[in-house]
């Protein structure tokens, strides 16, 4: 299976640089004003990556910030999105931890995990959904919320931006990339994932709730108020465990392996499937401050140990030591085999969502 993947994943290359080109004609330059800001987001192909810059403020009416459950002020951001235009499918599944997962093709991040944890203790292992109605995070009616830094972005289905696309159900509808490279859609696809001709249908993810009690921490009957209250249950959806399938799909008719958002848990997936660009890695302040295994409240996590690190599990382990050359070469952006400031700190010169990343 993974070498399928590489092979219909190179052999529809062409058709999706060719659909992220056009797609900007569908999301640049169209004002959406709260009184403040405007839409800005180009979209671009350069060494074998999509690249996308964007401010970071949506291209549809946001909801009024501050309001009750987020206190903070929406402003613009100063966004490079990188991905690769050949995803692989990885040994095993990447957990997105405090990652932004995706961009929006307006250039607003998705990032479905919270920052809220029980008893404000982030080492307490339970951490608060947004989108359960058990917390009030302050989301407006596109599923969206600010963060401290200003930085607004949406933890399930941006409405605004699907009706601003032409609306939902009546055909597979692109809504964003992942930072592994892979397409990200509405919950609608093909009923036979190897033919464009069949009907579409709502997909379902294969994630249910716990059944008993917590053992400890908060105590109490799983009801989705926690992320951990939930598992995954391979075969009751139609999902994976990254919330995604291979298959065919409008931009990628050989097939690709890609992502849905989903009515239910975990609406936006909490794993990557292939192999997260370091652009998409928060360097900001809480609660924003979590590594791709999602502690909160320790300093970001150093450029060079994320390389390190490949497959995010918090441990450099011997198998990336030996790999240690290859991985900090993915550091040098010019290519002139020497890591400058720049480089190892990418967050000081060009600020959230920079740096050239992993490379599958």
């Amino acid at each position: 299976m993974k070498l399928k993947i590489l092979l219909t994943a190179q052999t529809s290359v062409a058709a999706g640089v060719l659909f992220a080109l056009n797609a900007q004609a569908h999301v640049t330059g169209d004002p959406a004003h709260d009184g403040a800001g405007t839409n800005r987001v180009s979209l671009s192909v350069a060494d074998d990556q999509r690249v996308i810059t964007a401010n970071g403020w949506p291209d549809h009416m946001p909801g009024k910030f501050p309001r009750p459950g987020n206190p903070n002020t929406i402003s613009e951001q100063n966004y490079t999105f990188r991905m690769t235009l050949q995803p692989q499918v990885a040994a095993r599944p990447t957990p997105a931890g405090g990652w932004f997962f995706a961009v929006a093709l307006n250039g607003v991040p998705f990032e479905p995990g919270t920052g809220e944890t029980w008893d404000n203790n982030p080492r307490s292992n339970w951490r608060y959904e947004a989108n359960t109605g058990f917390l009030n995070l302050g989301l407006d009616e596109n599923n969206a919320h600010v963060q401290p830094t200003g930085a607004y972005h949406y933890h399930a289905l941006p409405t605004g931006l699907v009706a601003r696309l032409g609306g939902d159900g009546r055909k597979m509808l692109l809504v964003g990339w992942a930072a592994d490279g892979f397409p990200l859609y509405t919950s609608y696809g093909y009923t036979d994932p190897k033919n464009t001709n069949s009907p579409l249908k709502k997909l379902r993810s294969s994630y249910r709730l716990k059944s008993g009690v917590r053992p400890g921490g908060p105590g109490g009957k799983y009801d989705g108020r926690f992320t951990q209250d939930f598992e995954y249950a391979p075969g009751s959806g139609d999902l994976d465990e990254c919330n995604g399938r291979f298959g065919v799909t409008p931009e990628f008719p050989q097939g690709i392996y890609h992502y849905y958002i989903t009515d239910a848990f975990p609406f936006v997936a909490r794993q990557f499937r292939g192999t997260p660009d370091a652009s998409f890695h928060k360097n900001d302040g809480p609660p924003g401050r979590r590594g791709p295994r999602g502690f909160t409240g320790g300093p970001p996590i150093p450029p060079i140990i994320a390389a390190l690190d490949r497959n995010h599990d918090g441990v450099v382990d011997a198998d990336e030591i030996a790999q240690a050359s290859a991985s900090l070469k993915t550091l040098d952006k010019n290519g002139d085999g020497k890591l400058t400031e720049d480089e190892i700190y990418p967050g000081r010169a060009e600020g959230v969502g920079s740096g050239r990343g992993f490379q599958p």
